[in-house]
């Protein structure tokens, strides 16, 4: 049971390691994100009712769309143009900028 719960700490420690070295930069994020802030603004929240909100959204959900937008796995006519020219890091970064916008979301009064 040790050597279980040993194991498994472990494994919780070189994810939490992986994911720590791959993290993005969020100030380089925030510079990279001008390009973004005509539909989704610098603070996350969208300008445009076609355009979603991704301020503290999680940071590999961001990561996995932008990836997939740039690849042309996921198909957005906008999205695809605009996401074509990012590298692995402009996405992480861009992930970690809009990923640690705090929002508050309140219930309808």
């Amino acid at each position: 049971m040790l050597r279980s719960a040993c194991l498994s700490l472990f494994a919780v420690v070189a994810v939490l390691t992986a994911t720590a070295a791959e993290a993005g930069d969020a100030a380089a994020g925030r510079k990279r994100a001008v390009a973004c802030q005509t539909c989704h603004g610098m603070d996350g929240l969208s300008k445009l009712p076609e355009a979603p909100n991704i301020a503290g959204q999680i940071e590999p959900y961001l990561v996995k769309a932008l990836t997939e937008y740039r690849d042309g796995t996921r198909r957005n006519e906008i999205m695809n143009v605009v996401a074509k020219e990012l590298t692995d890091a402009d996405i992480a970064n861009l992930a970690a900028y809009y990923g640690g916008l705090q929002i508050e979301v309140l219930p309808p009064g």
